[in-house]
């Protein structure tokens, strides 16, 4: 029996399909390409509205191909009802450990469906290391958040930390297979711990101490928990082992929006947050994610957004125009901004965006830099990471290694460089 799986969205997504992956081997299934498989899983995304579509319509179009299709992932906790009724298994993000059944299940006419906030501990399930330059290492799931606009918490729910020593082991037995980058993922980093008398900074401190030579990135943390250790924090990001890059989501410069979103800290806080950063590590590579047209964002609110972002200058902005989703409150909401304000506002931000990300960018020509190269690139060459995740093309090198780079040229998304061999 021949399965492919199909993968959208997080990393977090990437992570859970390789335990899949596991699990079916052990169970003596086939990894396949699409076109040879029997069953293909669809992984999926439900973040927005438009990524929803894109689900719905994958999946019709895969039913209609002739494929058997099982699908996992958050779709299943946001919207069950938009799943086409003849995919033959249905797995919530908790469940996916019994994916070996829903196929046998789907191969005796049964239909699994099972969208339960089971307790399972993700780090304790196999999972397939099929190599590579950069490892997925999930720390948690869920978060103690409660923004009024998200229905990923609907699929990932509550936080549950998973505990340092298991984390440490998985760290420890990528570096084995040869993997070079550590990339700590969940739904909120910056909550890691709380629930269990810890923090990132503190797990931090443990994966440094791990021998070998190898990089750590640190995926998204809210202001509001990271505020509460923010010195600790930066102290352990001082390691040389810690990639310079900080993804602090502020997603409204206006605190009245903030206050709707119910994020749970201020715009001056957020600011706090990157100032201790910055006073520390001058390179940081600051990326946040900004929400336009959310309810009652008036020009006064976008205004005060688009001041935050000419003081603060991130080094990248994840742009999105708010999509009312299945459940949430915000949806329910009074003073939804129409599409076209929305996106007026949301090109308006992406032009600023692209200035100030080219400005930061050309400061760095003519640097040296060191680069950790992770593969062929998309538009050719080579592309690695700097030290502080900057994304850099050089002409040639090796893959995996750390090479050191001379910055030539500079654009808003992407560096160009030559290596120094």
């Amino acid at each position: 029996m021949r399965v492919y799986i199909e993968t959208y969205g997080c990393t977090r997504n990437r992570a859970d399909a390789e335990i899949m992956e596991a699990l079916l081997l052990n169970a003596g299934y086939e990894l396949s390409n699409l076109d040879s498989a029997d069953y293909v899983i669809v992984n999926t995304c439900a973040v927005k509205d438009p990524t929803e579509h894109h689900m719905r319509r994958r999946i019709k179009e895969l039913l209609d191909g002739g494929k058997k299709v099982i699908v996992t992932g958050c779709l299943p906790h946001v919207n069950l009802k938009a799943i086409d009724g003849r995919v033959s298994g249905i797995l919530g993000v908790k469940s996916i450990d019994r994916i070996v059944d829903a196929i046998e299940l789907a191969e005796r006419g049964e239909r699994l469906v099972e969208i339960e906030q089971r307790s399972i501990d993700k780090l304790s399930l196999p999972r397939l290391l099929s190599g590579g330059v950069a490892f997925v290492v999930p720390i948690g799931e869920g978060c103690l958040n409660a923004c009024t606009y998200c229905a990923t918490r609907f699929a990932r729910g509550v936080l549950k930390s998973y505990r340092p020593e298991l984390i440490v082991k998985w760290v420890k037995e990528a570096l084995a297979k040869g993997y070079r980058e550590i990339q700590l993922s969940s739904e909120d980093n910056g909550c890691y711990g709380f629930d269990i008398g810890t923090n990132l900074a503190e797990l931090l401190d443990e994966l440094t101490a791990i021998d070998g030579d190898f990089r750590i990135r640190i995926g998204m943390a809210n202001p509001n928990h990271v505020i509460k250790y923010v010195d600790d924090l930066v102290e352990a990001y001082l390691d040389e082992k810690i990639y310079k890059f900080l993804h602090l989501p502020v997603q409204s410069g206006d605190n009245r929006i903030l206050k709707l979103m119910v994020r749970n800290y201020t715009v001056e806080e957020f600011e706090d947050v990157v100032n201790t950063f910055r006073r520390k590590i001058p390179d940081l590579n600051l990326n946040t994610d900004i929400i336009v047209g959310f309810p009652g964002e008036d020009e006064d609110a976008f205004q005060n957004t688009v001041e935050l972002v000419k003081r603060v200058k991130p080094d990248k902005i994840n742009v999105s125009r708010y999509s009312p989703r299945p459940g949430t409150i915000a949806a329910r909401m009074k003073n939804q901004v129409v599409g076209w304000r929305a996106k007026e506002r949301s090109r308006y931000l992406h032009r600023l965006r692209l200035s100030i990300s080219y400005e930061i960018n050309k400061k760095l020509v003519g640097r040296e830099v060191e680069v950790l190269t992770h593969g062929q690139g998309k538009k050719g060459g080579i592309e690695g990471r700097t030290m502080n995740y900057k994304d850099i093309i050089i002409p040639d090198g090796p893959v995996g290694e750390f090479v050191r780079v001379r910055v030539e040229k500079a654009t808003a998304t992407y560096l160009l460089g030559t290596p120094l061999f």
